[in-house]
């Protein structure tokens, strides 16, 4: 099979475009292995080509009984494709199944012709999409929902008339966040740059500011309080966020962007642990102080989430958002235009369909 590889970590010139081997059989009991039709590129990927995370997620690989190098490594996280094969254990699959789904960091990457999946990483694909608008949701739909649900605990029961803030609308994360929590009745309001402004009112955000022509955190200050806020841009947007939710109500901001993993490549893995550990329980005292709440999050795979995404995609309450195709021969590019930053959506590539590829 052909894949994207690297060989060390780096930039975009560490992409290499190899003839692999396809793995042979399945090994694990829970595994499949799929024919990749689509994946897409993530700003996690990036920064993984880079090395990010590489301490933690060894660690990982080694704990799941792979020795030696990490390299070569293929990169990507999400996809759509069909099954090929399935192990012994797997019951809810079979071969020709069309599925999407979100590989967990240790595993080798979607960037490639067939990769190997766990069920627990997957579920069936939406039926009203095609693989190269379903690929696009899967890593963003899973990060979101673990944020949202599993660290913020909102879910369709308690979320309707919640006031949510999105900090950083426009991306993959948030265009997926404002559509999942209005299709559960929560009144959203998302920050983005003026060329988003009008997508994110399309996806049904309730109010959307421009923080490029105002002051957002000033606008935002003279709105009514926030339930919930989420989190995608750091820095000192994630300290303005604190004082724009309710007080004494158990209000949630919910940050996706972390020091963990950069502590523990920085550090090592016990004193970069430590360091993020005493990061997180400083914000945490600030929030206890008004009866507010501080939290991390961070991308987990989770099948059952993409079944139920799934189901709301194919009612029509969920849509992708797709602002660049490329061909499976152009990743590069695909690379450099996410690594360009200001992303509307998502870049997927198209793996199967490309000249040439089985």
């Amino acid at each position: 099979m052909e894949a994207w590889q690297i060989h060390q970590y780096g930039g975009n010139e560490e992409l290499t475009f190899s003839d692999v081997a396809r793995p042979a059989s399945i090994k694990g009991p829970n595994d499949l292995l799929i024919k990749v039709h689509a994946a897409s590129i993530n700003p996690i990927d990036i920064k993984m080509r880079g090395g990010y995370a590489a301490k933690a997620l060894n660690l990982l690989r080694k704990q799941c009984g792979k020795k030696g190098s990490e390299f070569p490594l293929i990169l990507g996280r999400d996809f759509s494709g069909v099954v090929v094969e399935t192990g012994r254990a797997v019951k809810k699959y079979k071969p020709g199944d069309e599925v999407w789904g979100a590989l967990n960091g240790f595993r080798q990457g979607s960037h490639t012709q067939f990769t190997v999946a766990g069920e627990s990483e997957i579920s069936k694909k939406p039926k009203t999409l095609t693989h190269t608008e379903a690929a696009s949701i899967p890593y963003v739909a899973a990060t979101s929902w673990t944020a949202l649900c599993t660290v913020g605990e909102l879910r369709e029961r308690n979320a309707l008339g919640k006031r949510v803030l999105i900090q950083g609308g426009a991306g993959g994360i948030g265009t997926f966040s404002i559509q999942l929590l209005k299709a559960w009745g929560a009144d959203v309001t998302a920050t983005c740059g003026p060329d988003a402004v009008d997508l994110l009112y399309s996806l049904g955000a309730d109010t959307v500011v421009d923080y490029t022509t105002t002051d957002a955190t000033t606008e935002l200050s003279r709105m009514p309080p926030f339930d919930f806020v989420l989190d995608a841009v750091g820095g000192k947007t994630t300290e303005d966020s604190f004082d724009l939710l309710k007080q004494w109500t158990n209000a949630k901001l919910v940050t996706l962007v972390t020091p963990l993993f950069k502590n523990i490549d920085s550090m090592g893995f016990v004193p970069g642990t430590a360091q993020a550990a005493f990061s997180l329980g400083t914000n945490l005292l600030r929030g206890l102080t008004a009866g507010r709440s501080y939290r991390w999050a961070i991308f987990l795979a989770n099948g059952k989430a993409l079944g139920r995404v799934s189901q709301l995609v194919d009612s029509g309450q969920i849509r992708p958002i797709v602002e660049k195709e490329f061909p499976f021969t152009e990743m590069p590019a695909a690379f450099e235009k996410v690594e360009r930053g200001h992303n509307r959506g998502k870049t997927v590539v198209k793996v199967a369909d490309t000249a040439g590829h089985s």
